[in-house]
Formats: structure tokens, C-alpha cells, sequence
């Protein structure tokens, strides 16, 4: 029996052993996913207290079901550990560790270059290693196919790889890993042909075939980079309907109306999460080797980073409204998560706003109840309740997450100025005395 018909056979027969490395927001649902499927799944992670969190069916991703974790873990069908040397015992392995900028706004592939490394270590013929990290156009085949090679294994004979893009949205109440459609690029037909096996053996949504892992790779950072100019054109129109005194919420809501050509994108105080602040930049450091500048998305880029400052400006002029200065003013700023619901701090735009605020020596007090702590710099921020007390002695209440849970008829029965940059008391009746939106 040949390698592809081999593992194409465990696949169908849930005799294939599946290893996820990188156990963060997208490698512990897929693992989770691929094992209620029927799959036996180790999970690979260098962190050894996010090992024994799993082991111990200790759930720290709010994608995850608390109930599915412990079946799974009780059940054998998962478990995590620091040893690579038991990637011998896998058939498939899933890559899913972070692709973040540097400093310098450029890729940092060194999560990828090493889980790629110490796979191949410890690979065999017949086994089946999707990339899912996102990336730009050519990772897969500038990587992870050379890490393999240099072991002596042929692509498409030997080895399978392919590269299939995460789609994870914290939060979605709708579309989770299981219903969410999935593309596979493999490196040749018979990758994407078990890739693609696994994947409709584990998942409910679509899986997408497409001819490379290339097309894959830049599908992904399209979806983003579609996200990323749509929001950045939001905020724009947010700055310019501000200065004619028109109210850019009003506006969108009219436009969305249009049962064609148009999809409703709304301004924020900044972007924030894994994907859509960084993604796009992947895609301008690449083009760069076709000496092609991407010009509309580094535009987009400074639009949507400017809107944290934009934010802290807008701020002052309130407060100078009331005749008081930034500094000594007592805020209180209702969320820090990047988006409503979750409790994902990373990269989101609120940090930014503290940390001018904190230059500025505004007095700020932090209230979120999906998150009861974050770093910012160099210090722990606790945060805290949302009271009565805490809104009416506040000189400025700035609503920068939406979270659904937050009492928005006390906020605005409460607090004597708001500042709404998310449009959360839409649906208030009774406004505060001072109601600004972004």
C-alpha cells in the first residue's frame, strides 16, 4: 500500500493519530475539534504550565467548551505535552503557533522556522504537516518543505504538507472551528488531497481546494487586509463627519440599508487581536521583494493607528469643554479587551489609550469583567467593578470596549459625560448629560 493510500485509510477508519503544535487560540479548539471528532490527538506546546492546564482539563480559551475539554481529557482522546520526540507517534500534524511582527514592522517566522525544525526531526514517511499559522505567500514552501526535505522525505510521495489559514474569530457566538468553511493549498495534489480528508473528517463547514499553498496563504491575508482598509476607511469617515457635525453611526446604518454593493464597516478607538493589526503588514513586507509598494494598505495602517491618539485628543477637548485639563481628571474607562466579549487584551487599541493617559497623568480607573487583570508596560493594571459611585464621581467616561454584559442604563443614568466610541447606548432612551460619540 502506498503513503497516500496508507494514511488516507487512517484517516477514514479514525485510526490516524493527529499532533497540534502551538496550543493557544487556534491549536486547543482544532484539538479539541479533531478529538470529539474521534481522533486521537496529541497536543505540543513549549509552555509547561499551558500543558498541564490541558491535562488537567483547565480551560483557558473561551472558544473551548469547559464540558468538551474534560470528556475529551478523561475520555484519552487528548493530551499535551513538552516532547517533541513524541511527534513519532503522530500520522498529522497541525502547525499553530504565533506569526508576529518585530520591531521593525517585519515578519518574526521564528515560531514557524522551529516547530518546522523539530517536526522534521522526528518525522516519517506517510505522515501528513499542515501549516495553519498565518503568514505570507511562499512560508509553506520556503520553510517548512526544506525542513522536511533536508530529512530526506519527497513532497507529495513521502510526506504531505499543505497550508490551510486559522479562521477564528474570538466571541462569534455563530461560527466556531467546526462550522466555519476551511481552504487547503497542498504543495502537490495528493497533499491536498489528505489534507483536505482530515479536515472534512473533523469539521462541519466546506473545505475549499485550492492549487497551492501560495493561493492559501494570500487568500488569508486578503480576508484581513479586506477588514483591515474597510475599518480604516470607517475611521476616516468617523474623523471628517465629526468635523461637519454628522453623526457617522446614523450615517453607516443609513448606507447599510442598500440591499446591494455595500457591507457595513464601523470606526472604533483602534484595532486590536491577532489578525487584522498584523496580517496586512505581512502582505507589504512581501511585496516588497516584487519591488511593489502597497501603498492603500500602509494608508489604511496609519489611519487605524492614529485613531488611539485621536481618541486621548478627543478627550481633552471634552474635558477642556468643562473647563478641566487631561491631567488629574478622573476617567473611567470601561474595557480593555481588543473586542466586546472576550477576554484578549493582545494588541488591543485601549492599551495604547492608557498608555497616553498615563503620560498625560490622567487619573484612570479600568473596569472589565472579562479581564480582572492586564500588564501595561511595565506595571500590573487590576481592574474593577462597575458602580454607581465609580460613574458619577468620574470627569469623563469613556466607553472603549462594548461588552454586552456592562449595565448601559446605569452608565447613562449614572455618569455625568460620556464618551462613546463604540455607539453602546444606541439603544439607551435617556442619554447623560454629556453624550459624545465617536
Amino acid at each position: 500500500m502506498s503513503h497516500l493510500d496508507s494514511i488516507l485509510a487512517k484517516i477514514e477508519n479514525k485510526q490516524a493519530v493527529v499532533g497540534v503544535v502551538g496550543l493557544g487560540y487556534v491549536g486547543l479548539p482544532l484539538a479539541v475539534e479533531k478529538a470529539k471528532a474521534g481522533f486521537k490527538v496529541i497536543g505540543f506546546d513549549v509552555q509547561q504550565s499551558r500543558v498541564d492546564q490541558v491535562n488537567n482539563a483547565q480551560n483557558y480559551i473561551g472558544d473551548v467548551v469547559n464540558e468538551d475539554l474534560e470528556e475529551i481529557i478523561k475520555s484519552g482522546m487528548l493530551e499535551a505535552t513538552t516532547d517533541y520526540n513524541r511527534i513519532t507517534e503522530v500520522d498529522a500534524v497541525a502547525i499553530c503557533v504565533p506569526t508576529p511582527l518585530d520591531h521593525h514592522q517585519q515578519p518574526d517566522t521564528s515560531y514557524v522556522e522551529s516547530s518546522s525544525k523539530e517536526i522534521a526531526k522526528y518525522a516519517r514517511e506517510g505522515m501528513l504537516v499542515v501549516l495553519e499559522s498565518t503568514t505570507y505567500p511562499g512560508t509553506t514552501e520556503e520553510i517548512v518543505v526544506p525542513a522536511l526535505e533536508e530529512k530526506g522525505l519527497v513532497c507529495g510521495d513521502t510526506v504531505f504538507v499543505a497550508y490551510s489559514p486559522e479562521r477564528v474569530d474570538p466571541g462569534n457566538k455563530q461560527f466556531k472551528t467546526k462550522n466555519t468553511p476551511k481552504v487547503v493549498g497542498g504543495v502537490t495534489e495528493n497533499c491536498t488531497k489528505v489534507a483536505s480528508a482530515l479536515y472534512r473528517a473533523v469539521l462541519e463547514g466546506d473545505v475549499f481546494e485550492v492549487s497551492s499553498p501560495a493561493v492559501a496563504e494570500m487568500e488569508k491575508i486578503f480576508e484581513n487586509t479586506f477588514r483591515h482598509i474597510n475599518i480604516a476607511l470607517a475611521n476616516e469617515m468617523a474623523i471628517l463627519c465629526e468635523k461637519m457635525g454628522i453623526d457617522v453611526w446614523e450615517m453607516i446604518d443609513a448606507a447599510k440599508t442598500k440591499p446591494y454593493g455595500f457591507m457595513a464597516f464601523y470606526p472604533g478607538p483602534g484595532l486590536g487581536g491577532h489578525c487584522i493589526p498584523i496580517d496586512p503588514f505581512y502582505l507589504t513586507w512581501k511585496a516588497r521583494e516584487y519591488n511593489y509598494h502597497t501603498r492603500l494598505i500602509e494608508l489604511a495602517g496609519e489611519i487605524n493607528n492614529s485613531m488611539p491618539e485621536l481618541v486621548v485628543d478627543r478627550m481633552m477637548r471634552i474635558l477642556n469643554h468643562d473647563g478641566k485639563a487631561l491631567r488629574g481628571a478622573k476617567v473611567a474607562v470601561l474595557g480593555v479587551a481588543y473586542k466586546k466579549d472576550i477576554d484578549d487584551v493582545r494588541e488591543s487599541p485601549v492599551l495604547d489609550i492608557l498608555t497616553i493617559l498615563d503620560k498625560e497623568g490622567a487619573d484612570y480607573t479600568v473596569v472589565d469583567p472579562f479581564v480582572p487583570a492586564f500588564r501595561l508596560i511595565d506595571k500590573q493594571i487590576e481592574t474593577v467593578a462597575l458602580t454607581e459611585d465609580l460613574l458619577s464621581s468620574a470627569d469623563l467616561v469613556l466607553i472603549a470596549t462594548d461588552h454586552t454584559t456592562f449595565d448601559y442604563e446605569m452608565i447613562a443614568n449614572s455618569s455625568r459625560v460620556v464618551f462613546d466610541t463604540r455607539n453602546a447606548l444606541k439603544e439607551v432612551a435617556k442619554k447623560p448629560e454629556r453624550y459624545i460619540k465617536l
